[in-house]
């Protein structure tokens, strides 16, 4: 299994796999997927954005968001509202239920950032953080 440890592609997914199964476990009861906290959490950072921000921000396809927004609109997460001065652009808000969930959402990220970096040193986090921010296809 010599050429599965050094492929990168596999190494990554491997990793991607057991630190999403975890978290959608914590998500699953608050009936939200890892996309949707996502969203949520660049809402907890700026509430009222449009959804091309969104999907800027979040490096979201429109198609992606818009069933994503929908199904979190749909659930009480969320409102998407048209911005007053154009039409065209939707706004997205926070509700009351996404601001009262927020810490405990907030937590769910730290805890599984520190699940699946436990074990690393202060120095060995930052590092791998830069790696995969500057990893290229």
């Amino acid at each position: 299994m010599k050429d599965a440890d050094d492929c990168i592609l596999f190494l990554l997914a491997k990793a991607y796999q057991q630190v999403i199964a975890s978290f959608k476990g914590r998500l699953k009861e608050y009936g939200l997927t890892p996309v949707q906290n996502l969203v949520l959490s660049a809402l907890r950072e700026e509430d009222g954005v449009s959804i091309g921000e969104i999907g800027r921000k979040l490096l979201l396809d429109p198609a992606t968001l818009a069933g994503t927004l929908d199904r979190m609109s749909a659930a009480g997460w969320l409102d998407k509202i048209p911005d007053a001065q154009d039409g065209r652009v939707v706004r997205v808000w926070q509700t009351e239920k996404a601001r009262q969930n927020s810490p405990e959402l907030s937590r769910e990220i730290r805890e599984i950032n520190e699940k699946a970096l436990r074990g690393l040193s202060l120095e060995e986090k930052l590092l791998l953080k830069r790696l995969l921010r500057d990893l290229k296809a």
